[in-house]
């Protein structure tokens, strides 16, 4: 279904029985963070409308955070519906057509897509209702989302540029700084079409028209965040999902149009010969603070909205947030075109929320050949954005890759490390702090396929727990073992270690493997210390994250190593900064602590913050980790 506005969305959570509104006053400074927080992660996960923000304006946020309102925001039962309308519209209008009748039946679905097309109309639409005399984008309710971060940050803002050479408009999410009440950065990163407008306006020599919409019918939010090749229009898709055309009016000081629905609207412009400003750090979905670097100054010309606007706003940080249930919604539906136009073997794909999006990927396939999973491997990796992967398993048969411990055993079954492990490098995502270079890391394949008689197969083995108690007392640097998924016959420890020395990991790698209780088992985990391995959820975010697979995995004879600890300079020479995990601070949990009983007085019972749980792993410093 399409929603007239944000507020119609709201009124449907609201009869869903799917949001709470808050009227107890919430500082966006650090205190709507920490609410949604606490929220996001407990079994009363709700969208909140915070009502009193000390601004006019409302805020929404967590919106989309469950898989319930992700599919009210699609207008679908389940998020595989999307997918099959697409797979349905592909082979209907890719069929061969031997007949005019043949012919003739394609007719609706050529209609719909023209139907789906956005319009541009005249005259001013409801988010232009109000213009503010003097813009100033300090009057919105913008947070300060966790406590290291720069400044105050836009986090759903939709972003509009156009290509000066081809006049193709691209619509992307790329949060805001606010240095200003004209000024704001936009954090647009090197691999993102909007950067490579900018690229464009600055060999022209000529000034970069922006808009930016705020709110609206959720498909523009999700529209923006999707995956969509270069040339295709992000209402386009809207419209497709929606069902219905995105009508577009033309901003009042830009050449640039906009959803006539949306909430607020800040117009402005890009100077490409202007030096850029320094931006963040920022709390971000990996979980840790993106660290300082420099984008373009945004200089705001004007700023319109509804006359009962809504702010919409989002947080990231150490999962699950809202963003998860977007990522899954992506996941779900590219899954389609996907399969129809560059791996038709895939099935089916997961991408777990412990590995913050492209880190980890589980992708199962229909195997027809020695090879195979080589072959996907080689296509994922030069697929749009998963070239930014950096842990591919591929699996085949009846696997069912949502269930992870089932996975766990497949590949635990069908992998023997020294031949069925596969190391490349490439193109990593900028947030990736684990590369020894800035975007550019080592990849890792896994393939858990069942093998055939010309690659190696795997014995079946039986594993034993007996004597790895007492590794703890054998090397006094291990703090903890969980060798749990042993029992269940799945050959995987996760050891948590106090790195002291260089080397540390490989070295003590291999004195791990050289020993017997060691023989059958394939693969190690080391995470740090303050990492409590007994939580495998938890020790596999901190896994993802820190781990560079070309860098960090130790073959011996009969198994893998793999260092998921921090690289520092003196024990790894490692030369990048390292960003602490993202925590509250204690004032914040405090204040929140006791003004919960007036913001939720009969809906949700106290729950405290999840950050207490994760203070300990904190390192010395702010944004960025001490030595």
């Amino acid at each position: 279904m399409s929603f007239k506005s944000q507020q119609h969305f709201i009124d449907e959570l609201k009869k869903a029985g799917e949001l709470i509104c808050i009227k107890e006053f919430v500082n966006p400074h650090l205190e709507i963070s920490e609410v949604v927080d606490r929220i996001s992660k407990s079994n009363h996960n709700k969208a909140l409308l915070f009502e009193n923000t000390g601004t006019p304006f409302p805020l929404l946020i967590n919106a989309m955070g469950s898989e319930k309102r992700m599919c009210m925001a699609l207008g679908v039962n389940q998020l595989d519906d999307v997918a099959k309308e697409i797979e349905n519209m592909f082979h209907s209008l890719s069929s061969p057509k031997d007949s005019i009748m043949d012919k003739l039946k394609v007719l609706p679905q050529l209609g719909k897509i023209s139907s789906w097309m956005p319009k541009e109309r005249s005259g001013r639409g409801e988010c232009q209702q109000i213009i503010m005399e003097d813009p100033d984008i300090t009057k919105l309710p913008v947070m300060k989302c966790w406590p290291h971060d720069g400044g105050n940050f836009l986090t759903l803002p939709i972003i509009h540029t156009i290509d000066p050479i081809s006049g193709i408009r691209n619509v992307g999410l790329y949060r805001m700084q606010v240095f200003g009440p004209k000024l704001t950065a936009l954090h647009w990163h090197k691999h993102k079409v909007s950067a490579g407008h900018f690229n464009e306006y600055k060999k022209l020599g000529k000034r970069m028209p922006v808009a930016v919409a705020l709110g609206g019918d959720p498909m523009y939010v999700f529209s923006a965040a999707s995956p969509l090749p270069p040339n295709v229009d992000e209402y386009l898709f809207a419209g497709f999902l929606r069902k219905k055309k995105v009508e577009l009016v033309k901003c009042l000081t830009q050449e640039m149009y906009v959803p006539a629905d949306a909430d607020i609207i800040i117009e402005g412009y890009v100077d490409p010969n202007e030096e850029f400003i320094l931006e963040g750090p920022f709390g971000d979905h990996t979980g840790y603070y993106s660290l300082a670097d420099y984008y373009p100054k945004f200089h705001i010309t004007c700023i319109t909205h509804k006359k009962n606007a809504i702010y919409p706003a989002t947080i990231v940080g150490i999962p699950p947030q809202e963003d998860a249930w977007i990522g899954k919604a992506i996941e779900r539906i590219f899954l389609a075109p996907m399969k129809m136009t560059v791996i038709p073997e895939i099935v089916d794909m997961a991408m777990p929320v412990e590995g913050v999006f492209h880190n980890l990927v589980i992708v199962k396939i229909k195997k027809e050949y020695e090879g195979h999973a080589q072959k996907v491997m080689n296509a994922m990796w030069g697929a749009g954005q998963m070239m930014f992967n950096k842990i591919l398993v591929i699996v085949d048969g009846e696997t069912n890759i949502h269930n992870y411990e089932e996975v766990a055993k497949v590949i635990s079954e069908n992998v023997y490390p020294e031949n069925d492990i596969y190391f490349s490098q490439g193109p990593m995502d900028v947030l990736d702090h684990a590369c020894s270079k800035f975007a550019f890391g080592g990849k890792m394949c896994v393939d858990a396929t069942k093998k055939f008689p010309q690659e190696i197969s795997v014995s079946s083995i039986k594993y034993q727990v007996l004597g790895l108690d007492s590794i703890k007392n054998k090397f006094v640097e291990i703090v903890d073992v969980n060798y749990s998924l042993l029992k269940k016959g799945i050959s995987v420890l996760f050891i948590s270690i106090e790195k002291n020395r260089k080397n540390h990991i490989k070295e003590l790698n291999e004195q791990l493997f050289s020993r017997e209780e060691f023989q059958n088992i394939k693969f190690v985990i080391y995470v740090e210390h303050t990492v409590d391995v007994m939580d495998i959820k938890d020790t596999m975010w901190r896994f993802a994250n820190n781990f560079d697979p070309k860098r960090d995995s130790f073959l011996s004879a009969n198994g893998i190593g793999m260092d998921g600890t921090r690289k520092t300079k003196q024990f790894d020479d490692f030369d990048r900064p390292w960003p602490n995990i993202i925590c509250s601070d204690d004032a914040t949990i405090k204040s929140v602590d006791e003004k919960w009983s007036k913001m939720f007085p009969s809906t949700i019972p106290f729950i405290s913050s999840p950050s207490l749980k994760y203070k300990k792993m904190l390192y010395k410093g702010g944004a960025v980790a001490e030595e």
